[in-house]
């Protein structure tokens, strides 16, 4: 599914694409300003959810360009309806490493917030009507998405940031696969709970669905660890035994030749 991707053009070096169900995404957002606010609700509503995903970028660059700097390979960020995703080549072992490249996602939502601010605060002193038709509230909205979207990524629901993070601290202290482990689990129940909480008590579907989608995804990234983890212990056990023959071949007495 996710091959079904335009490449758009490339960031220092790192190509960035868009799913095409993102094309999905703007209809509804035209729409529903169209609904709202005639042909100017429109047109800012495309302006807000394009702004919003240059956010989105932002964060995933900072995933990317702070990942380079540990040797990791970024080939491509694909944008899809529910966030970006940085494709890297590996997830650096060190959990040092993946705490520094975790957390410089966040870290840019935070900066954009706080950047923002300024046009938040006009908002909350009733100085501005919080109308997000406007260029000032829009950015006003923007300071606020981007603190909100910091925030969530820092929940301890992995693949997310925070379940990444939580990862990283447990690979301090446990096998790098035992941690991966846990903070599945923890991020699987932490994520049925959110999802159970958004559908039956927020009546809220696109995050119940979206806390779904982290729970599958969750699985799915543990399996291939693990099929990594199996195929690394297949090859260097063979690598072994092949050694171990050689060897044995080497120091072997050589027979006696009869005359």
């Amino acid at each position: 599914m996710f091959g079904w991707s335009i490449n758009l053009f490339r960031l220092f070096g790192i190509q960035l694409a868009v799913h095409v169900s993102f094309l999905l995404l703007l209809g509804y957002y035209a729409w529903s300003g169209w609904q709202e606010g005639g042909r100017s609700g429109m047109v800012w509503s495309i302006c807000f959810i394009l702004l919003f995903f240059a956010c989105v970028v932002l964060h995933e660059l900072g995933h990317s360009l702070t990942a380079r700097r540990f040797g990791v390979r970024v080939p491509r960020i694909l944008l899809l309806p529910i966030g970006g995703m940085a494709e890297m080549d590996q997830i650096p072992r060190r959990p040092s490493a993946e705490l520094f490249i975790t957390v410089a996602g966040p870290a840019v939502n935070f900066v954009i917030a706080g950047l923002l601010i300024p046009f938040f605060w006009r908002e909350m002193l009733g100085l501005a009507s919080f109308d997000i038709y406007s260029a000032t509230d829009t950015f006003a909205h923007l300071a606020w998405a981007n603190l909100v979207m910091g925030t969530f990524n820092l929940l301890p629901v992995f693949p997310m940031d925070g379940g990444r993070i939580f990862r990283a601290v447990l690979a301090v202290y446990l096998p790098y696969l035992r941690a991966t482990w846990w903070a599945v689990l923890v991020g699987r129940t932490l994520a049925l709970i959110f999802a159970g909480l958004a559908f039956f008590y927020f009546d809220n579907p696109m995050a119940g669905v979206l806390f779904a989608f982290i729970f599958l995804a969750a699985g799915a990234e543990y399996r291939i660890l693990l099929r990594r983890e199996q195929e690394a212990a297949y090859w260097a056990e063979l690598a072994r035994r092949v050694a171990a023959n050689e060897s044995a071949a080497q120091n072997s007495e050589p027979p006696l030749l009869k005359n």
